[in-house]
Order: structure tokens, then sequence, then C-alpha cells
């Protein structure tokens, strides 16, 4: 533990002692930071989803870089310390964990999940889907929302009836296709069967959004497999035809 309280006071020292010398630190604001941080989110996925553990450490430290540097810049206007976050967090941990904190008692995960919802509504939150936040992208968002109200028991109960919901909304998709071209209908009914789709990932415990991440990388290797094949040729990929491209396409998934 020392070891570890150590390794933070040494990030907390340096974070303070870039932000007094540093032309760039010192020209941070929250504001600033923002987009940085959501990148840096972003590369610790991909480095999670590579399952590369030197990387995942490596964008780890930066995610916590960023978690110092918001502490210590309210820290200057006095709003708040990375003490005063951590402490936060402590309570909060504490307060949503009564079967450990406290005398209640839980069967599974699920019921965790449920009594952290129930918590959140007593601490004065609205809405069970208060808490998503606005900016998630479109497939996190749906996750998240479908798993809050499933907290509260807004669910189907078996997953043939998410399999039925699904059938039911492809047909509606494919009704409002073969109509005059209405294209904010088709819209509709096609974001009502990608929400019913991303529910059955949810009922199946399937990540949707990792789901589809690995087979944009499976396309991504696949077709640089055909360009590559091209260019073996001295061609270009444009000069091939599609049954060419598809050829190669299976060679790619046979790799």
């Amino acid at each position: 533990m020392q070891e570890k309280l150590k390794a933070f006071e040494r990030l907390l020292n340096i974070m303070d002692e870039l932000r007094e010398k540093c032309p760039w630190d010192k020209k941070q604001t929250m504001e600033s930071l923002r987009h940085l941080t959501i990148e840096e989110t972003y590369e610790l996925t991909d480095a999670i989803l590579s399952g590369n553990m030197q990387e995942i450490k490596k964008e780890l430290g930066d995610v916590l870089l960023h978690i110092v540097f918001y502490a210590r810049i309210a820290s200057e206007t006095k709003s708040f310390d990375v003490a005063d976050v951590m402490n936060a967090l402590c309570d909060k941990l504490i307060s949503r964990h009564p079967h450990i904190y406290g005398d209640v008692q839980v069967k599974d995960d699920e019921e965790v999940k449920q009594n952290w919802e129930k918590l959140k509504l007593k601490e004065g939150n609205k809405s069970v889907l208060g808490g998503v936040p606005a900016s998630l992208p479109s497939i996190i968002k749906a996750l998240r929302i479908q798993d809050k109200a499933a907290q509260v028991g807004f669910d189907w109960p078996e997953v043939q009836q998410v399999w039925d919901k699904l059938d039911e909304e492809m047909l509606e998709l494919k009704e409002e296709t073969a109509k005059e071209q209405n294209k904010v209908k088709i819209e509709d009914e096609f974001g009502d069967l990608m929400f019913a789709m991303i529910n059955l990932a949810r009922h199946l415990d399937i990540n949707p959004d990792d789901a589809l991440e690995r087979t944009n990388l499976k396309f991504i290797h696949r077709f640089k497999y055909i360009e590559q094949s091209a260019e073996n040729q001295n061609k270009k990929i444009t000069d091939f035809s599609l049954e060419e491209m598809e050829k190669y396409w299976q060679q790619a998934k046979g790799k």
C-alpha cells in the first residue's frame, strides 16, 4: 500500500510542477482538455479490445493524468481538489453497496444492479434514465437506457419475446421501404430495428458496441488484404471486378 501511495504522491507532485512551469500545461482549462479526454478514453477502449496489457497500462495512465489534471485546475479556484474527488467517490461507493457496508442481503449481481438504481433515485435523481450522458455514442446510449430501465422491471422477461420484437421491427422497416419513399419514416423504423437488436444483444449478454467494433476490425483486415492482393499484381483495387474482390475476400476469411 505504501508503494501505491508513494506513486500517487509522485504523480500529484509532477502535476503541480507541470501546471506551474510548463507553458502548455499552464494554458489548459477543463474545456480545452475535454476533447483530449474523450480521445484518451477511446484509446483505452482500443487497447482493451487488443488485449495488450502493456498498452492498457499506458492508456490507463493517460486517463489518470486527465483526472488529476481536472482536479488540479479545480483546486486553483478552491472548487475542489483530488482528495475531495476521491472522498466523494468513496462515500458514494459505500452508500451504493449496503450489501457490503450494511445489512442488506443480495442473491446475485442482478439484484446489486437493481438496488443501485433504487438508491440513485433515493439520492434525488428524478429519473432512472437521468444518469445517461446525452453525449454518449448512440449504441452505448441505447444499451445504457435499456439496462437502466430493466433494473426497475421494464424489460422482456423471456429472450423469445425479444426475438419476436426484432422480427416485428424488421417487418415494419420492410413495409415502410415498400411504400412511397419517406426517408424520415424509414429512418425511424431503422432506428427501432437497431434499438431492438441492441436489446437482443443485452439479453444474450453481448456488448453490441464491442461486437460491432470487432466486425469493423475484421472488415478492415479483409479489405486491406484485397488492396494488398491488387498491389502484389501491380494493380489498384479499382482494377478488380466485384467477383475478383469477392475471391480475395474469401481468401482473407480463410486466413
